[in-house]
């Protein structure tokens, strides 16, 4: 009892042990209800720097001093579901975006295949890209199209770049590409809290075109949080859910170390954007991703990647209570 007390103290120490997300046993696929994957990728997403590579890292570093247990589900996750940390797609030609993305792609197979549902720490946002071309019609929505809940600033959808620095497959592409292919359906999906500085006065109507559900952060002030939930249950309800959440949804003074910063306008503060995650709170979600996160320009107490652990586990959450059926 001596030895377990004094393993349960310093699993508490973030800088202490092996880290792994979480605390989670470090396990290869197969029999798993949840895995956590990091994806260390910054080459779709070559704006001004490209450190976002290191999120996985930062985030396995302090997740093991982050909750144990969701105080408001009354759940313990661990408990609940069978979860490991399976480790980081492999990704040797780490300078070439396409290859990058299509071998998260072949990973993300091996996941949807074993059955178990994902929920991924970046990486720039072109991963979500990589990660629906396997998941949608696949296994975990049994041939369905996924509907996405997005947080984000910016739309992702912009078809008037033919690519982002070379990149075709990038951060900014994705939400196109993606219904393009039939793996996500646009209507029946969701984009909150966009707020971008735009080059054009357009720069939204490519989503609208494609028919997403769109709720600029203009919008969620007018409206209000209960109206905006509301909507996203209705449009999201019976739907394969997939959640995309980019840390640069929150305000700089929430989520400082992100790769497109926009100050221009207040984001989200982190209880706002908890709420709209709960939106899907029993719904069927196949997976999440927490994307953008640059470690290096993180503050000294780590609060951005805090911050990201604090989102993932609210995903790991909704899905060990889903697949546990409470």
């Amino acid at each position: 009892m001596a030895e377990e007390h004094d393993r349960s103290m310093m699993e508490n120490l973030y800088w202490w042990g092996v880290p792994t997300l979480f605390r989670c046993p470090h396990e290869e696929i197969g029999g798993q209800d949840i895995v956590l994957a990091g994806v260390p990728h910054s080459t779709g997403n070559g704006t001004t720097e490209r450190d976002q590579h290191l999120g996985p890292r930062a985030v396995r570093n302090v997740s093991a001093v982050q909750r144990r247990v969701h105080g408001v589900f009354g759940l313990d996750p661990w408990a609940t579901a069978k979860i490991a940390d399976i480790g980081d797609v492999a990704l040797p030609r780490a300078n070439d975006n396409e290859d990058c993305i299509a071998r998260i792609t072949e990973f993300y197979r091996r996941i949807d295949t074993a059955g178990a549902r994902p929920v991924s720490i970046g990486g720039d946002h072109s991963i979500t890209g990589g990660i629906v071309q396997a998941l949608g019609c696949g296994h975990l929505t049994a041939g369905e199209p996924v509907s996405f809940l997005h947080l984000d600033a910016h739309t992702d959808v912009f078809t008037k770049v033919d690519h982002f620095l070379g990149a075709k497959k990038s951060a900014a592409h994705w939400g196109a590409y993606l219904a393009d292919q039939g793996k996500v359906d646009p209507r029946r999906s969701m984009q909150i809290g966009l707020r971008g500085h735009p080059r054009t006065l357009d720069w939204l109507q490519p989503s609208y075109d494609y028919g997403y559900n769109v709720v600029t952060m203009a919008e969620y002030r007018q409206r209000g949080a209960s109206d905006v939930i509301a909507q996203t249950k209705d449009i999201l309800d019976g739907r394969p859910v997939y959640i995309t959440f980019d840390l640069d949804c929150l305000d700089p003074s929430v989520a400082p170390a992100v790769s497109n910063l926009e100050p221009g306008e207040k984001g989200f503060d982190i209880d706002e954007a908890i709420g709209l995650l709960r939106s899907v709170r029993g719904m069927n979600i196949v997976g999440g991703d927490v994307v953008c996160m640059m470690p290096t320009k993180d503050s000294p107490n780590n609060i951005t990647a805090l911050v990201a652990g604090a989102v993932m586990f609210e995903m790991v959450a909704m899905i060990a209570e889903s697949v546990s059926g409470r």
